[in-house]
């Protein structure tokens, strides 16, 4: 069913209150804008398939008991994008939720399978997907479109009852709540303009007092790319943003010097950033920001540390048919090896017990790896010696 009007929109929330599962997906826009332009909207009940097109429809509000109602499952495949959305566009974050892609790693399929090939391998159907990359904010939308997004959600309830039971007959459907947690976690959908900093392109080069520059300039722009729905890069550029933290911005025409600045920012603008940088430089050095990684540069390398970490990582996952960089990643062993175990996710929840505490036993040198028969083993130097 296509729903362009707001009484069936009404008429299908009423329905699906009673459904115990809501497969969700959308499709979007994101090139000229800040904010994704939301172009529809699919969704799967135990009974019926609906694609709202909220381009037709002036108020999706109706949706948003659906999303958080605490007795329907909210399923996803690869969902964050989805998710943000959807908060972006009804101020709600969906929930309880289950996204198809992250409960496949822990059933041995690849970290970051897609929708496709999981339907291929659990429903045995293949999908067309010659309709992926069309304009979707043109209407009216064609047949192929519709059956297209018809099918991105079509599937997602019987997968999520196929993978709901096996990881419950494996005992490891509660190890997905830490991060269908974090999936839903509010922060990581609002954003604040004082951190944006943290992500400009060659930051990490910037020293302090260029940082405090850096990160009003990042805020500044963050503020009026909302405002004027524009993308980043067509306010300010990072690699302008760098250049001109690292210069002494005491006047227009120092900010000005940054090339193509001149054309994207008016004088009474230049006049407020210069302030801003002003204003912050004029504070106490200590209340300037400092990247993380920036402190860690005199580190040692821990390469090989890593490659032994990874090997022990490697056997684990094939052994508990697990993807391996949902058991550890690599910034997890990076961090291992350096000591910093408090930022590592392998060490808390049921990771911590199925491999952290064993690679941990590995660093302090409880553990040796020998290669048998063309297979790797390892050897817990303590439990032999006992």
């Amino acid at each position: 069913m296509y729903i362009q009007t707001q009484d069936d929109l009404l008429a299908f929330a009423q329905r699906a209150a009673h459904s115990s599962v809501l497969a969700i997906d959308t499709e979007f826009l994101r090139e000229k804008t800040y904010y994704a332009t939301l172009c529809l909207i699919q969704l799967a009940t135990d009974d019926e398939i609906v694609l709202v097109d909220p381009l037709r429809i002036a108020s999706l509000d109706a949706l948003a008991p659906l999303f958080t109602s605490p007795s329907i499952m909210k399923i996803f495949h690869a969902g964050r994008q989805d998710i943000e959305l959807l908060y972006d566009h009804l101020g709600v974050i969906p929930a309880p939720l289950f996204d198809t892609q992250i409960a496949a790693a822990l059933l041995g399929y690849s970290q970051q399978i897609g929708y496709g090939n999981l339907v291929s391998a659990l429903c045995g159907e293949k999908l067309k997907k010659s309709d992926a990359f069309t304009d979707w904010s043109l209407r009216p939308l064609s047949d192929s479109q519709l059956n297209y997004a018809r099918e991105d959600v079509l599937f997602l309830p019987d997968m999520y009852a196929q993978m709901h039971q096996k990881l419950e007959h494996r005992g490891r459907l509660n190890w997905l709540n830490e991060d269908f947690d974090e999936l839903a976690n509010l922060e990581n959908y609002v954003i604040d303009p004082f951190t944006r900093y943290r992500h400009l392109a060659h930051g990490s080069s910037l020293n302090r007092k260029a940082l405090a520059a850096a990160r009003e300039l990042a805020a500044w722009r963050e503020t009026e790319a909302r405002a004027r729905n524009l993308p980043r890069k067509w306010v300010l550029t990072d690699e302008q943003i760098v250049e001109a933290a690292r210069r002494n911005l005491y006047s227009i025409d120092e900010l000005f010097m940054v090339r193509g600045i001149k054309r994207k920012i008016t004088v009474p603008e230049a006049r407020e950033l210069i302030a801003r940088v002003q204003k912050v430089w004029k504070m106490d050095p200590s209340t300037w920001p400092e990247l993380e990684r920036s402190s860690r540069h005199s580190e040692p390398n821990v390469d090989g540390i890593i490659d032994v970490l990874s090997s022990i990582v490697r056997l684990r996952a094939e052994e508990n048919n697990i993807a391996f960089q949902t058991l550890a990643s690599h910034s997890d062993l990076v961090n291992l090896a350096r000591g910093h175990f408090d930022l590592c996710r392998c060490m808390h929840g049921w990771r911590r017990s199925l491999i952290g505490l064993e690679l941990l036993d590995a660093l302090h040198g409880k553990i040796s790896i020998s290669i048998h028969n063309n297979k790797v083993s390892l050897t817990h130097l303590s439990a032999q010696h006992s």
